[in-house]
């Protein structure tokens, strides 16, 4: 039994070693921009959308059950709210060197689901820091005003991961809506709910 416990303590400070420690963005803070590099080749900013009134910003994967089963979901959001003024922004910040996260595998990804939207490579996982991004997909709505771009929601899309069938409550939808009818976002703040971003080894 002892040895157990101390096998256990060794692989759960193997696994802190490799969490890098950050706080990440809380409601109300501004968010900085960024330059990635898209699927296509280009460089993304969100300085390129200069009539977005706000942007929906997804950390995603390519290998993730969750991350696929919000896949069609994802895509959803972007048809029904670039038009309104919120586009998305999807990011996949893993380890590009794990199986089936590297830039071919984005690129497949995007091409097999004829994305609209721009799929970005945080390849030095900078900007998943910056964000506090944990988990795939993590969601962050920002809205513009006259004093940035302000964090009005941080996590989880909507409150069934695995049925679309059954939801119930539309966290991001519903923090857009509120946003465009200049009222109070409902939920600020949720659990993202997916795999831990796969970080690189320090």
């Amino acid at each position: 039994m002892r040895k157990g416990w101390i096998l256990l303590g060794i692989l759960s400070a193997a696994l802190t070693a490799f969490r890098p420690s950050f706080t990440g963005y809380e409601i109300g803070d501004t968010a900085t921009d960024f330059k990635l590099k898209n699927v296509d080749g280009t460089s993304v900013s969100l300085a390129d959308y200069k009539d977005a009134k706000g942007f929906i910003v997804v950390f995603d994967c390519n290998t993730c059950p969750y991350s696929k089963a919000y896949n069609s979901r994802i895509i959803a959001l972007n048809e029904k709210y670039v038009s309104k003024g919120f586009p998305l922004i999807a990011i996949n910040a893993s380890d590009n060197s794990s199986p089936g996260e590297s830039t071919d595998d984005n690129i497949s990804k995007a091409k097999k689901h004829t994305y609209k939207f721009p799929y970005l490579i945080d390849e030095t996982q900078g900007i998943a820091r910056a964000y506090g991004a944990t988990n795939t997909p993590h969601v962050f709505v920002l809205n513009r005003t006259p004093q940035g771009l302000k964090v009005a929601y941080i996590g989880t899309i909507d409150d069934n991961p695995r049925s679309p069938d059954k939801v119930t409550v539309r966290y991001v939808e519903d923090a857009i809506d509120a946003l465009l009818s200049g009222k109070e976002v409902p939920v600020k703040k949720t659990k993202a709910i997916g795999c831990t971003i796969k970080w690189k080894p320090a």
